[in-house]
């Protein structure tokens, strides 16, 4: 038997809902797929008011807000459950409503004001494991197969080692100078976001490799350009934009037979998060991988010690004869 149907929602309920959508398909512009979700999460809404006999917004309590955001999360007989992103979306579209209620008049008080929405899963950074970061740094170089010229292969392999090696954010690589850098010392200095430059360790394998480009493959690449001080350079002689390095890392995951499109391809930032966690997982305190990725607070830095402790639990769960029980 099919379930009852609830009260209709009050005529002054859909009024207001009207008027709202229409201010924001004609005064704020907004996309046709956006209205349309604003429009089922505002149906969803007026339903629930409506089952509290509501006919009009100015009757509407901070209580029953609450009470129909909170139903949101854990579903009914009717709807599934929404996700934490599409349950924002709902605060938003209910928050907007009772915003444009008071501004038009319709009410004297906003009950929505101290609702906030749910806090979204916090994601995980994707880091690398290190078989497949070797996979990705052979895959290019002028012995790769990679069919690039031998300049352009000791630059590839040496930005992508530099990534690896340093950390460094992909803008902090392309605008690095020549000057920045001490392959005898093993050192670069990183210019960061907010004026904060910080001074990171190389390690071997990317100080062999930006020695040879720097060496065997720069001064060519320079003499076809007006001359600049970028550590990094196209094959014009200018300066890599961040546009042409990420082409070279998806061309180096391509060929490494990893993800280089879609949610999962790897990207510049994959290379960071991956240093950051391969730090950790070989005993880094998490205060020097502060320092190493120019975190200004250690809380952003802490998520990567999520990561290292959800593989402990991989590896407890698959190895010890009692993880299971």
């Amino acid at each position: 038997m099919a379930a009852e149907a609830g009260p209709a929602p009050a005529p002054a309920l859909l009024r207001a809902v009207r008027g709202y959508l229409d201010h924001l398909a004609v005064e704020r512009g907004l996309a046709a797929n956006t209205l349309a979700s604003y429009r089922r999460d505002l149906a969803r809404y007026l339903d629930t008011l409506a089952s509290y006999g509501v006919t009009d917004l100015a009757s509407v309590t901070p209580g029953q807000v609450e009470a129909h955001l909170a139903r949101l999360r854990v579903g009914d007989e009717d709807r599934p459950p929404l996700s934490a992103s599409s349950a924002a979306r709902a605060v938003s579209a209910v928050r907007g409503l009772h915003r444009f209620a008071l501004r038009e008049g319709l009410t004297g008080a906003d009950p929505s004001r101290e609702i906030r929405p749910p806090a979204p899963p916090r994601r995980l950074p994707r880091a690398l494991p290190v078989d497949d970061v070797i996979q990705l740094l052979d895959a290019v170089g002028p012995d790769s197969a990679t069919g690039a010229e031998a300049p352009l292969g000791l630059r590839d392999r040496a930005l992508l080692e530099f990534l690896y090696g340093t950390g460094a954010r992909i803008s902090e690589a392309v605008g690095a100078a020549v000057d920045d850098l001490d392959t005898d010392t093993g050192a670069v200095l990183l210019r960061g976001k907010g004026g904060r430059n910080r001074l990171v360790p190389i390690g071997g394998y990317a100080v062999a490799a930006l020695h040879a480009y720097l060496v065997r493959a720069r001064p060519g690449l320079a003499a076809a350009g007006r001359g600049t001080p970028a550590v990094f350079l196209n094959s014009r002689g200018g300066p890599l934009s961040r546009q042409g390095a990420w082409g070279i890392l998806r061309g180096a995951a391509r060929r490494a037979g990893l993800p280089d499109v879609g949610p999962q391809a790897v990207s510049p930032h994959t290379l960071r998060h991956s240093y950051a966690t391969h730090l950790l997982d070989g005993g880094a305190d998490v205060r020097v991988v502060q320092e190493l990725l120019g975190h200004a607070s250690v809380t952003t830095t802490q998520v990567y010690t999520l990561v290292t402790v959800e593989r402990l639990r991989e590896v407890y769960a698959t190895a010890h004869p009692r993880a299971l029980g």
